[in-house]
């Protein structure tokens, strides 16, 4: 049996998590961005976040990285601040064996000691793994915007899911 780990990301995960999302990007609609961030880009959100007292977790499988998730801040508005936006994504092959819902729920554990209270997820309308991940854990779909990103040469809705961590 493989052996899981869930821990804080460090520098050293920079490079596993770049190739993990670069995927995504070049080959899904589950990120809308274009074109896959540069070197620095990484080790620079995973200081910023954990500077910023969130959770940037990574799930190691026998000692290889397998997914990451993090939550940033919902909006930058202070009245905002204890709303955060969750990422999260597993490197291929590894989807379907529950490994999101241990990384997701651990990281919903770490932003609740965090402080945060309320968390947005932004889901592509073709992500139904993604949304039936969130829903076990107990987010509800709160809305839909429809045809607002453009990739792979079709329109794309986005749905909106909320979780509470308090009471």
């Amino acid at each position: 049996m493989a052996e899981l780990s869930i821990r804080t990301a460090t520098a050293a995960d920079a490079d596993a998590v770049g190739r993990i999302y670069a995927h995504y990007v070049e080959h899904s609609v589950a990120t809308f961005d274009l074109e896959v961030p540069g070197p620095g880009f990484w080790p620079a959100k995973m200081a910023d976040l954990v500077g910023a007292g969130l959770p940037f977790l990574v799930a190691e499988v026998d000692g290889e990285v397998a997914g990451f998730a993090y939550v940033s801040p919902w909006r930058a508005k202070r009245a905002y601040r204890r709303t955060v936006e969750d990422t999260i994504y597993l490197a291929p092959g590894y989807e379907g064996r529950g490994l999101g819902t241990a990384l997701l729920s651990a990281l919903l554990d770490r932003a609740r000691e965090a402080g945060s209270r309320e968390v947005i997820a932004v889901v592509t309308d073709s992500g139904d793994a993604s949304i039936r991940l969130h829903t076990s854990l107990g987010f509800a779909e709160v809305g839909r915007l429809r045809a607002v990103g453009f990739k792979h040469d079709r329109w794309l809705d986005t749905v909106l899911l909320q979780a509470s961590l308090h009471g």
